[in-house]
């Protein structure tokens, strides 16, 4: 009988799952692979509009139901939370928090990331790029500690208390964001009446210096046969936007909205490699 098929994807607030890598992750869901999903934190610090509070004591409470929404119609199979608290954006208050992610101890946080490879044995596991898409704290933290945790699963001689086996995922994966058309956007925005370098809600997005960074891409990921549930899925983050975005933005992410890059970090591409297709390929 072959081997099951497991992604595990490590990321930072709900709705990190569904507007940055949705489609992917719907997509090996449907092919019959066990998707699970590791979630740091529940977006305490999300902007919420007193209207989505009804029935909810928190806006972590709301959060994580928007996030087991979107798990239910993405396929996933099961969803861990790590019992952080949301850092809020770089110099905010909420980065001073003792619960905070980015006030964690790297090898703490490696090492519960760890428990969940060991645990659930995915053959790839992925994550948000070096900058976190967009240089928020949290991405960046989890990034830095899935590599770690990605390094430690397979060393046999790094115990933990609940005592798994060391295992080897054959590959890690960074999420990226397609910067091509990004930079395409920033130009265009200017035309629109917006300035690239303070979006967001609370206009603390540099698009800008976000498009100077330059990732490879090794794989790509066409998700157009499950666009439907991960537009589905998107709905369920009503209280973030439900991912909604206009302007220019909006018009390029139509055209080029049907799949997902990924850089592969491990094992090493070597030159000549072709694009991948399928993260799953050979295994």
């Amino acid at each position: 009988m072959a081997e099951t098929q497991r992604l595990l994807a490590v990321l930072a607030h709900p709705d990190d799952e569904t507007f940055g890598m949705g489609g992917t992750l719907a997509l090996y869901a449907r092919r019959g692979v066990e998707v699970y999903l590791v979630c740091a934190t529940r977006g305490e610090v999300g902007e919420m509009d007193p209207k989505f509070m009804q029935g909810f004591s928190s806006i972590a409470e709301r959060r994580e139901s928007e996030l087991r929404c979107a798990a239910e119609n993405l396929g996933l199979k099961g969803v861990f939370f790590l019992n952080y608290r949301d850092s809020g954006m770089p110099g905010s208050p909420d980065n001073q928090h003792p619960q905070a992610l980015v006030a964690q101890p790297l090898e703490q946080v490696a090492a519960e990331v760890t428990h969940y490879i060991r645990t659930l044995k995915p053959q790839v596991v992925i994550t948000f790029d070096p900058i976190g898409g967009y240089r928020h704290p949290d991405h960046i933290a989890i990034h830095n500690a899935t590599v770690r945790a990605f390094q430690l699963a397979s060393d046999a001689s790094f115990h933990l208390p609940d005592d798994l086996p060391a295992f080897q995922p054959s590959r890690l994966y960074f999420h990226t964001m397609p910067h091509n058309w990004m930079r395409l956007a920033v130009k265009l925005m200017p035309l629109m009446g917006q300035n690239p370098r303070k979006m967001g809600k609370n206009k603390d997005i540099d698009l800008v210096s976000i498009t100077e960074v330059r990732f490879p891409i090794h794989a790509r990921i066409d998700y157009r046969p499950v666009a439907k549930e991960r537009e589905v899925a998107s709905a369920c983050h009503e209280s973030q936007g439900s991912g909604i975005v206009s302007g220019p933005i909006a018009t390029l992410r139509r055209l080029v909205g049907s799949y997902e890059t990924f850089m592969r970090s491990y094992p090493p591409v070597t030159a000549g490699d072709p694009l991948e297709r399928d993260l799953f390929a050979g295994l």
